[in-house]
């Protein structure tokens, strides 16, 4: 996997991936402000499977904002993610409360280079794979990346949190 130079200075997960030392690959495409679901789009623009293609959710999770990364082709277990932080009830996220905390804007939500540190969980579906997408934070860019990389960059759990 090549690592690929920034363009204007980057986004912050950029610059972070950047900073690290770890490799990656920035991917970016036309969005269409119509599609139906941002993660769907970049898998079928990228031209990949969708479980390679991983969305960032946030959750709240006994009053704490908690990052879960799961991939596109299914959906959140809020159950599963409460348990995988000692947690008892989540919830998803007031989306102005993800968007002020995160840095990132709905729909270009990075798991990576985020305002605040957030504890993170990825869906254990990421072990195993060679590499893996998320947001690059912004709509239209993606970056992938070793999910080893991802789990140490955002001191990530990793637990079975999907859905499907």
């Amino acid at each position: 996997m090549a690592k690929k130079s920034r363009k204007s200075g980057g986004t912050p997960a950029t610059v972070a991936l950047t900073a690290s030392g770890v490799p990656f690959t920035v991917h970016a495409y036309e969005h269409d402000p119509a599609a139906p679901s941002y993660g769907e789009e970049a898998a079928e623009a990228l031209g990949v499977p969708a479980d390679q293609v991983f969305k960032t959710l946030l959750a709240d999770v006994d009053g704490t904002l908690t990052v879960a990364v799961v991939p596109v082709s299914g959906s959140l277990d809020l159950k599963a993610l409460a348990a995988a932080v000692g947690g008892k009830k989540a919830a998803m996220a007031d989306p102005a409360a993800a968007e002020r905390s995160t840095g990132y804007v709905l729909g270009g939500i990075s798991p990576l280079g985020q305002r605040k540190r957030l504890r993170t969980v990825v869906d254990a579906s990421a072990q195993g794979r060679p590499t893996v997408c998320v947001s690059a934070g912004r709509r239209g860019l993606e970056v992938e990346l070793a999910p080893e990389d991802l789990v140490a960059l955002t001191g990530a759990r990793v637990a079975p949190i999907a859905r499907g």
